[in-house]
């Protein structure tokens, strides 16, 4: 199975899909399973069918077991981002290759109960990264490569925050990635993530930040996005090749 995590514009174009509510030790969680070519998708969206559940209060937890219980072994996870780099502009679609982690208050582990240290050299499975890159070159849209900062939110950065952010090294800021890509790793699944860049970060112009703004550039760009993982999702081979499911070995 082949997990989406991200906004329902991913899904609505299926004609038939299977709803279903997985309960885990976390909460419950809703999913909607399709079949794509052959494949079987599990869309998750992340804050909610209707957009209600705001980055800081998402069950990362329960949405990552959830996926894992059912049988999902790879994920591709969708995030608007404001960009901090001048050629990442709105519209962008941006591949994470790493990310520094500035939330403050969330769980980072699966494993409250053991000790386990999961190593995030390459946080991003590096199999599906390459499958979207080719992907990408294929259908000739253009995808840049870039580190993500993530924030706790609700609220949007400073300009003072994001130029520290852009001197240690970040391309592009949101509120989602983390912890949701390191229990995927925990759960020894493979994931990825396409941000989609919908506004300049703090400072970068004067022009303030509004939610509106975010949602119409999202929106505009949504049919580029799902072509990108749908077209992905088609060269996604059987077994897996990587290490992400192998993580735990060592870790614990």
């Amino acid at each position: 199975m082949i997990g989406i995590i991200g906004g329902s514009g991913i899904y609505r174009f299926f004609e038939t899909e299977q709803e279903r509510i997985v309960k885990t030790r976390y909460g419950e969680v809703k999913i909607k399973i399709v079949s794509y070519k052959g494949k079987e998708i599990v869309f998750l969206a992340r804050h909610g069918e209707k957009h209600t559940v705001p980055p800081h209060k998402v069950n990362y937890r329960a949405n990552i077991i959830a996926l894992k219980s059912i049988g999902v072994e790879r994920i591709i996870a969708t995030t608007a981002v404001g960009s901090m780099n001048p050629e990442f502009k709105p519209k962008s679609l941006v591949l994470l290759k790493q990310f520094i982690d500035f939330t403050k208050k969330r769980e980072y582990t699966l494993y409250d109960d053991k000790v386990v240290h999961i190593d995030l050299s390459e946080p991003y499975c590096p199999e599906l990264r390459e499958i979207v890159k080719k992907t990408a070159e294929e259908e000739k849209i253009t995808l840049h490569e870039g580190v993500y900062i993530c924030t706790e939110g609700p609220r949007f950065e400073t300009p003072a925050e994001i130029n520290m952010f852009r001197k240690m090294g970040g391309d592009v800021v949101s509120m989602t990635n983390v912890p949701e890509v390191i229990f995927a790793r925990e759960a020894e699944i493979c994931y990825c993530t396409i941000a989609m860049v919908t506004n300049m970060a703090a400072g970068i112009t004067k022009k303030k930040l509004t939610h509106t703004e975010v949602k119409e550039i999202m929106n505009g760009n949504i049919e580029k996005v799902r072509r990108l993982i749908l077209k992905s999702i088609e060269k996604i081979p059987k077994e897996r090749k990587c290490q992400c499911k192998n993580a735990l070995e060592g870790a614990a």
